[in-house]
């Protein structure tokens, strides 16, 4: 493989301040963080004509090492929420709520177990997950970062199901088992669109459970649930609260250029800081969701959300599987900004890790990606679909646009 110098001319760069109508991509196999990697985006929820700002995280932070910050999804309380269609509807009992219910374990439900029982046998399976990072703060100045959400354990070789805001960032894992072990895990793979993420125990060690994944679909509104999770952080390890399913089909929406809408379980059941990525249970003790927001607020209560379990197994397969590294930030060239630059459609490189795959096969910063593995692509999206068929050691043939000429490249794929 030609080894090309990696000097850049800046006379060779295309202008990426006119690729405005481009699409930003962190490539997401790398531990390499650009500006935007530690930024956590507001959440829409849409309900009839109405739209809710949810502004947090379900996640404990630990900005330095003595200060302690939780940040939350909450919902403003305002004269606009409270006549809104959502308020009416719990106001008056349209959607359940925990008034409607009032005990797991005294609801007789055919093959249900008991709050206690559930709690024994999911409860292993729930643990924490710690992780450190470094971020900047409002002086400019580098800071370590510690962050504490939820996991569940979904195999007897340590593969852990947890949200992407909980590691998002993170330089190290931890996994705090029930029984307050601490072990190290590392991250294998994420969605950023569904806010899932996979870490797997590194350690050589027994998983304490397994979690018995169940069916969100067979859902109904008014089922009880249990959340299981870490509220607060270590202290409050394995924490069990209970309720109902509230409502089904709720929509929240990131506020960012992704426009993609996430469909959610709504509960009244206690979701509080770091039960991000906490397991939400049915009657049978089957994880049927995952916690990950909640909307708060004066005069505003019992409002959770969990991803549903059947839009999360789909995307289980692919996630167990380690990401590919390429080691780029990139950008979409669509046919009307391939024409203002005069350049061909494709996938433009904005920035280039050092040592990764990209940097070792010759990419350069300002080149345009027109053919992965020998197919045209215009998109990241249909770069990474390409990609996922591969394994790591996979040698790729690209073709890129560079100075007005067209250049053929090898690059190695690694995890």
């Amino acid at each position: 493989m030609d080894n090309l110098n990696n000097e850049k001319n800046e006379s060779q760069l295309i202008n990426t301040n006119n690729i405005s109508e481009g699409k930003d991509f962190n490539n997401n196999n790398d531990n390499y963080n650009f500006q935007n990697k530690f930024f956590k985006h507001k959440v829409r929820i849409k309900r009839g004509l109405v739209s809710y700002v949810i502004v947090g995280l379900i996640c404990s932070i630990v900005a330095g090492t003595a200060s302690t910050a939780a940040t939350l999804y909450y919902l403003p309380n305002s004269n606009f929420f409270k006549n809104s269609p959502l308020y009416q509807n719990l106001k008056s009992g349209t959607t359940a709520t925990s008034t409607n219910y009032i005990n797991a374990s005294t609801v007789s439900t055919k093959g249900s177990l008991t709050v206690a029982q559930i709690a024994q046998k999911v409860g292993p399976a729930v643990v924490g997950v710690s992780t450190t990072g470094i971020s900047q703060n409002d002086y400019g100045f580098a800071e370590k970062q510690e962050g504490m959400g939820s996991g569940i354990i979904i195999n007897d070789q340590g593969y852990i199901l947890t949200n992407n805001h909980v590691i998002d960032g993170a330089q190290q894992v931890k996994v705090i088992f029930n029984n307050n072990k601490e072990v190290s895990a590392k991250v294998i793979n994420y969605d950023e669109n569904m806010d899932l993420a996979i870490i797997k125990v590194t350690d050589n060690v027994k998983m304490p459970a397994v979690a018995e994944l169940g069916s969100s679909d067979a859902l109904q509104v008014g089922d009880p649930v249990v959340a299981i999770g870490n509220p607060l952080g270590k202290e409050l390890l394995g924490s069990v609260t209970t309720g109902v399913i509230s409502a089904k089909n709720r929509q929240i929406q990131e506020n960012t250029k992704n426009t993609t809408k996430q469909t959610f379980l709504q509960t009244d059941a206690a979701i509080n800081p770091g039960n991000s990525g906490g397991a939400l249970v049915n009657s049978q003790g089957q994880v049927i969701g995952i916690n990950t927001a909640k909307v708060g607020g004066n005069g505003v209560e019992g409002l959770g959300f969990a991803i549903p379990m059947d839009s999360i197994k789909p995307k289980i397969d692919s996630l167990l599987k380690p990401i590919l590294k390429i080691g780029i930030s990139c950008r979409d060239i669509s046919s009307d900004v391939a024409k203002q630059n005069n350049v061909p459609e494709g996938v433009a490189v904005i920035q280039v890790q050092e040592f990764s795959p990209a940097e070792k096969a010759g990419l350069q910063a300002g080149d345009i990606i027109t053919k992965f593995d020998g197919k045209s692509v215009k998109s990241v999206d249909s770069m990474n679909t390409i990609k996922s068929k591969h394994k790591s050691g996979d040698e790729i043939n690209l073709e890129v646009y560079r100075d007005g000429s067209t250049k053929n490249l090898k690059l190695k794929l690694s995890e």
